[in-house]
């Protein structure tokens, strides 16, 4: 069993083709089906499933992977052990919501790229569900998200933050500055909300639903920096995470409404999968979530 061939094996483990894995490896098509063979039968089993260009793993493929990413793991420490001072220098990909990528995500890739500049870094915007499941599918390093706590025993969660969210509107609007205010006041004002598939948006919808109350937006929209331009017009509110508005309540740019019988919170949180190597440009991104 060669090193090469537990490295080809997992990357068709996780793009799921045989030609896109010799492009990315540097193989030719006939190259990796050789070591994929050659594999299959030094182990006894059958690996791969294959329907056209379709490829899954078998039963016993899903338990080569566990083995395999405990080998690529140890090679990777052995590796690291013998080359402790080296500049980073892998690839990182990173899973994270449109929030957080907006206003936590910037201030720590900037750092890491003054840090580590050889380090290439790709980021993907989703919902946590599709974050989870990239991450389960080996497709991204580590996930940074914002949501009721998670947690799973194949994943390994290194930061777990509290994050009220709040309604907000313009400072002059006509709700601002106003004591207890009814849920049915805010009801009766123009929304400007995230899309449906946000998790605090239908947090917020589960909450209205114990007082027997919905929620008709005038505007739906996944970027919140949009958001919050319109809401510094002066003619809606919103519901927001803290932290995506906390700078412009300091600066009086934005008002947060006392509302009565809402509260919700959500909980920033940053994972990795259990089975997946920690390496050292992940090590560094975890220390920059956490400070």
């Amino acid at each position: 069993m060669e090193f090469r061939q537990i490295q080809t094996f997992m990357q068709i483990a996780q793009v799921k083709n045989f030609s896109k894995t010799a492009e990315l490896l540097g193989y030719s098509q006939s190259a990796v089906t050789v070591q994929i063979r050659q594999l299959e039968t030094e182990l006894g089993v059958r690996l791969f499933d294959r329907t056209g260009k379709k490829v899954i793993l078998t039963p016993k493929g899903k338990e080569f992977l566990i083995h395999a990413n405990k080998i690529i793991d140890e090679m990777h420490k052995a590796k690291d052990a013998m080359n402790d001072t080296a500049e980073l220098k892998n690839p990182l990909h990173i899973g994270t919501i449109e929030s957080l990528c907006t206003v936590k995500l910037q201030e720590i890739v900037q750092r890491f790229r003054e840090e580590h500049p050889q380090v290439r870094i790709q980021i993907t915007i989703g919902s946590p569900e599709r974050l989870i499941q990239k991450m389960e599918h080996n497709e991204l390093d580590v996930i940074y998200i914002l949501d009721t706590p998670r947690w799973n025993k194949n994943w390994v969660k290194v930061m777990e933050k509290s994050e009220p969210v709040i309604f907000v509107s313009a400072p002059n609007y006509k709700l601002s500055g106003k004591k207890n205010i009814e849920v049915e006041e805010i009801l009766n004002a123009p929304f400007y909300l995230t899309e449906r598939n946000a998790n605090y948006r239908q947090a917020l919808e589960q909450e209205l639903a114990l007082h027997k109350q919905t929620l008709s937006p005038v505007l739906e929209c996944s970027d919140t920096a949009f958001i919050k331009k319109m809401l510094k017009t002066g003619k809606g509110l919103s519901y927001l995470p803290l932290f995506v508005v906390e700078k412009d309540i300091e600066e009086g740019k934005i008002a947060k409404l006392d509302v009565k019988d809402i509260d919700i919170t959500m909980y920033r949180q940053v994972f990795y999968h259990a089975n997946k190597y920690m390496t050292k440009e992940m090590e560094k991104f975890i220390e920059y979530c956490q400070m």
